[in-house]
C-alpha cells in the first residue's frame, strides 16, 4: 500500500513539476576556432522551440547555413553550400506513413519516397 501511496505522489510531483516549468527560450551558441596557421572558422547555432538554424564561415571566408523548422506533423530542413546552392528536404507524417521529399536548386526534378511505419 505504502509503495501505491509513493507512486501516486511521485506521478502528481512529476505533473506539477511538467506544469510549471517555463517554455523553453531560444537559444544561441556561437563558437570560433583558430587553426596552428593563423586562419579562423566560426560557427553560430540558434535553437527555438525545435527549430534551429546554423552557419558556418570557414576559414577561406565561404559560408554554408542549414535551417531546419519542425512543426506537428512536418520538418522542413535548407541547407545552402559555400557555392550558394541549396537543398530542401521536407518530411511529413502521420498515424499511418512517412513522405519525404527532397529538392535540390541543382536540378528541377524532385526525389520522393514514401514509407510505412
Amino acid at each position: 500500500m505504502n509503495s501505491i501511496k509513493l507512486l501516486a505522489v511521485m506521478a502528481i510531483t512529476t505533473v506539477l513539476g511538467a506544469a510549471l516549468t517555463p517554455a523553453a527560450e531560444a537559444r544561441t551558441r556561437q563558437t570560433t576556432v583558430t587553426g596552428a596557421q593563423g586562419k579562423s572558422a566560426s560557427r553560430q547555432v540558434t535553437r527555438d522551440h525545435g527549430d534551429v538554424s546554423s552557419s558556418t564561415t570557414g576559414p577561406n571566408g565561404k559560408s554554408t547555413s542549414r535551417v531546419v523548422d519542425r512543426s506537428p506533423g512536418q520538418t522542413t530542413a535548407t541547407v545552402t553550400g559555400p557555392n550558394g546552392q541549396s537543398a530542401t528536404r521536407t518530411t511529413t507524417r502521420s498515424r499511418t506513413s512517412t513522405a519525404t521529399t527532397a529538392t535540390p536548386t541543382s536540378t528541377p526534378t524532385a526525389n520522393s519516397t514514401a514509407h510505412q511505419p
